[in-house]
């Protein structure tokens, strides 16, 4: 089975290399750190201390991470912390959030055997965390073998995934025998990993690990610079449209279009973040050619700035930044069968969000959110539907401080109920930390 799973992997690299070989030549995104990716790894010396792998696969994994990172190396310093990741955004990202932290950050190996066993060979970790639900068979199974213990932590396992590796289940049960606990986020989860065959007794729930998220200093601190430097009015509400995916860009430009209309005195301004930094050109012609005045956060800072009617936010790692400035937060990826991006951060700011249709991706919190008055979501909609629905929704919003108090307030509650998953997942990692603490 594991052979046919590396031929198989093989194929489908010699069929996306032309891919790469253009990726190359434009932003690098999926040949960043290609060596690495092949398991060859930087110079890191082993020794009597034992080593803790975390393995993110980008920004969003990252960033929920750091409540469990910091609450880790407190308990436990003797641990050497090393992080990978699997694109080129977390990468960056870690690099930047944990350098006094991890004493390695590099690429996860690309789940081939020879390439898997390089790293593992590298590395020899005692404890493997994988953050949410990245099941790489060849990876499990050689860590597995080489004596690690591994780690699904803030496990999450959407209906559409279930439904995908239910067709390799045998192979899933193989690989779950190396998996020591799977901390799950939701019961939900937890029912659809114990049905791809790992054992019961290895199934936890344990909360939703970005809940415990806080803003940090240097965060406040950037909040500040935006604030600044774009001149973030109260009487000029700013809205944010926060990882944004093709076509959502356009419906939410020709629906500020129909909220300025209808404005009036101060009008409104708009802040776009797509998800994908490769978009973010594709985005600026999109902005150039709307007729706003704009802006971009990578160009010096300039007397545009101030003025600007949208600002492209085309920056990696410090949206979170963005929310405190903002009247109404938008989440992208849901007016499109994305599955929608998450609403956690947004709601820590205690703004109000909205929503499209599609929200798969985070079903039982958008679930919650309704059910508490926390959050606006728009029925399913075409896209020439969509700008107009969502032109009403930005406009009552702006046009009733209440409500936007209400529903940011209620979002607020919502993370501070569930805070607590950091504790949980340390609870039942401790012991096996505690061991490893002994080598």
């Amino acid at each position: 089975m594991f052979i046919l799973y590396s031929i198989l992997l093989t194929l489908g690299f010699i069929v996306l290399l032309p891919r790469l070989l253009l990726d190359a030549k434009r932003n690098g995104k999926y040949v960043d750190g290609f060596r690495q990716r092949l398991g060859q790894l930087p110079e890191f010396k082993t020794d009597n201390r034992p080593i803790l792998w975390l393995h993110c696969v980008s920004v969003g994994e990252t960033n929920a991470a750091r409540p469990i990172v910091k609450r880790i190396l407190e308990e436990f310093p003797i641990y050497r912390l090393v992080i990978s990741t699997t694109t080129k955004t977390g990468q960056n990202l870690a690099r930047e959030m944990f350098a006094e932290h991890a004493d390695l950050i590099f690429y996860f190996p690309f789940d081939w055997k020879f390439s898997v066993r390089r790293a593992l060979h590298t590395i020899k970790p005692n404890i493997v965390l994988i953050m949410e639900t990245e099941l790489w068979f060849n990876f499990l199974h050689e860590a597995g073998r080489s004596g690690a213990r591994i780690f699904i932590i803030n496990g999450r396992l959407s209906e559409k995934s279930f439904k995908r590796y239910l067709m390799v289940r045998k192979m899933m049960i193989r690989v779950f025998h190396y998996v020591t606990l799977a901390l799950m986020q939701d019961a939900e989860g937890a029912k659809r990993i114990s049905g791809l065959g790992i054992r019961n007794s290895k199934v936890k729930v344990t909360g939703n690990i970005k809940f415990d998220q806080i803003v940090e200093e240097s965060e406040n601190s950037l909040t500040n610079e935006f604030k600044r430097r774009f001149a973030i009015l109260s009487d000029e509400p700013l809205i944010a449209a926060a990882s944004t995916h093709a076509p959502e860009e356009a419906i939410i430009l020709n629906a500020f279009k129909e909220v300025w209309k209808k404005s009036e005195g101060k009008l409104p301004r708009l802040l776009i973040a797509p998800r994908h930094p490769e978009r973010f050109n594709e985005v600026a012609e999109l902005i150039k050619n709307s007729g706003f005045d704009w802006t971009r956060r990578s160009e010096e800072e300039s007397g545009r700035d101030e003025s600007a009617e949208v600002i492209l936010f085309d920056s990696v790692g410090e949206l979170r930044a963005v929310f405190p400035l903002a009247e109404i937060v938008f989440v992208g990826g849901s007016l499109i069968p994305h599955g929608g991006q998450n609403v956690l951060e947004p709601a820590i700011a205690k703004k109000p969000i909205i929503t499209g249709f599609y929200t798969m991706n985070f079903a039982e919190i958008v679930k919650e959110f309704l059910a508490q008055n926390a959050l606006v979501q728009l029925p399913e909609l075409g896209e020439n539907e969509a700008a107009a629905q969502l032109a009403a929704a930005f406009s009552e919003l702006l046009q009733n401080a209440e409500r936007r108090k209400e529903l940011g307030e209620n979002a607020f509650a919502i993370i501070e109920k569930n805070r607590g998953a950091t504790e949980k997942t340390l609870e039942f990692l401790r012991p096996h930390l505690l061991v490893n603490r002994k080598l």
